[in-house]
């Protein structure tokens, strides 16, 4: 099977071909930074982090841009709140975005540009558009004419007809049609402006993108990704605009992913239901968050509730448990050469599943799902010996490390040290409960001295006091050690614990 992908002009899937042969042009739409990223913003960059990891494992030259636009209204308006720089304030917010994502394990785009440090190309295509009929002047300000451009709405499927009908929009004299839309916007007491043939001012939101993915991917480019409040009108008039401007198609391939909601309702500050990607690594590990975001299709809409999130630390919690393990048993033996694979079909399979998985529209619901057996049969050979030669079993785990590999690296988790992540989730697991790991201790201790005073009703009361409070306690010759209880909430409001 060969690489599909759907795209959302043809709402079909369709056999990836890029423009030049083993390379790819990737352009993903960035934040408007004037604020703290969001759990819907980390949806997105995480998704097509995922698609940029594969597309590199697959051996292409990947070309991924990601901007920033740090000049919008938005923005401005937060600054004057603040009495502060716009530029200053969005170089800020470039910073805290970073380190968002650093900590999702993202990997950082080839360019990131930034609409400030692009003026003179977004300038130049503005006079093309108009040099070829398609915008106008008004004092100041240049609008894109939609009428002009008769393929208008064929990304969203709008038609202009039924949005004049249906829809209200801000009567502006100065335009030939209501739904034109800024390319320019004329020079305003206290914005930040850029001299330009029109005179001072700074660009409209949409030409943006259209100027950036141009100048660093070219006028025709392989893929163009954002999340699907883009579709109209952001993406459709950079299409338009685009074209207009070049006379040849601008994109390929057009992704879209879904909306994160929350307890079912779409996440927005208006609700109160809003999450930033800082509040939720507060609870929750990275690599929690990532798992989340990862198991449901790129395309699907995601519900984000306390049982989703702690399902994905559960089965992430589970995961580094296995290789910790896994690791302990290979650091006993100096080679795993000898000894026949158990379930030679299954272990030889997982690759070729995962590549499958990735190629159907890079379905990383499905390439998670295909851990789940060399995850069960690494616990079986571990915990299950009867019956099985120790070089066998051995043999067969190391395998499916090597299998399991690429897996991690498109997914971004699997990696890193065991323990340290187990410890890092475990903290994480006692802040959310209201514990910390000095309290445990000390209630493991008098658990000890209780099981030594063969006081064996003080033991059991300590065991079920901290099992309640969300902690299980194991006992080994090695003494006892302690991990979380992760709680999924059942939809009928019960709760159902999860020892990972």
């Amino acid at each position: 099977m060969a690489l599909a992908i759907y795209n959302t002009m043809t709402r079909a899937k369709e056999p990836f071909e890029p423009l030049v042969s083993g390379k790819v042009g990737l352009y993903v739409c960035g934040v408007t930074v004037y604020d703290l990223s969001h759990i819907g913003h980390a949806r997105v960059y995480v998704a097509f982090d995922a698609v940029y990891r594969f597309l590199r494992q697959q051996g292409y030259e990947v070309t991924y841009v990601r901007n920033f636009t740090d000049v919008d209204d938005k923005i401005i308006a937060r600054a004057t709140e603040r009495g502060e720089d716009p530029l200053a304030l969005s170089a800020r917010f470039i910073e805290e975005y970073h380190r968002d994502m650093d900590a999702l394990g993202c990997l950082r785009p080839t360019l990131e540009p930034k609409v400030s440090t692009h003026m003179p190309q977004i300038i130049a295509m503005i006079e093309r558009i108009i040099e070829r009929g398609h915008a106008y002047v008004v004092e100041g300000d240049v609008y894109f004419s939609i009428d002009s451009y008769p393929s208008y709405g064929k990304l969203s499927r709008c038609q202009l007809d039924e949005m004049r009908a249906g829809e209200r929009v801000q009567v502006d004299e100065r335009k030939r049609n209501p739904f034109d839309f800024a390319l320019w916007k004329a020079a305003k007491p206290g914005e930040p402006t850029w001299e330009s043939p029109w005179g001072p001012g700074r660009p409209g939101w949409h030409i943006e993108c259209s100027a950036m993915s141009c100048a660093h991917l070219g006028e025709t480019f392989d893929i163009h990704a954002g999340g699907k409040d883009l579709v109209f009108p952001h993406h459709e008039n950079e299409i338009a605009q685009s074209e207009a401007a070049s006379g040849v198609d601008y994109v390929r391939y057009w992704m879209h992913n879904g909306f994160v909601n929350v307890d079912a309702e779409k996440m927005s500050k208006s609700l109160g239901n809003f999450f930033t990607i800082r509040d939720v690594l507060e609870l929750y590990h990275p690599l929690s968050v990532r798992w989340f975001l990862l198991s449901t299709h790129y395309r699907a809409p995601i519900n984000y509730t306390e049982r989703t999130i702690e399902e994905a630390a559960a089965r992430v919690y589970y995961l580094y448990q296995t290789l910790h393990d896994l690791d302990v048993a290979l650091a006993e033996v100096k080679s795993t050469k000898d000894g026949d694979v158990v379930e030679p079909e299954m272990v030889e399979a997982i690759s070729q599943q995962a590549t499958a998985a990735m190629e159907d529209d890079f379905n990383t619901a499905l390439l998670v799902s295909v851990l789940s057996e060399p995850l069960k049969l690494i616990n079986d050979l571990l915990h299950t010996k009867k019956g099985r030669k120790r070089a066998g079993r051995l043999r067969t785990m190391a395998r499916i490390r090597e299998q399991i590999r690429p897996i991690f690296d498109v997914i971004g988790v699997g990696r890193g040290e065991p323990a340290r992540i187990l410890a890092e989730m475990r903290q994480r697991a006692l802040r959310r409960h209201g514990l910390s790991e000095e309290h445990v201790l000390e209630r493991v201790a008098a658990r000890v001295a209780a099981r030594e005073a063969r006081d064996w009703a003080a033991a059991d009361a300590i065991r079920d006091e901290l099992l309640a409070a969300g902690v299980q306690l194991m006992d080994a010759a090695a003494g006892t050690d302690w991990r979380p209880v992760f709680q999924l909430v059942e939809e009928g409001g019960g709760a159902a614990e999860s020892e990972a």
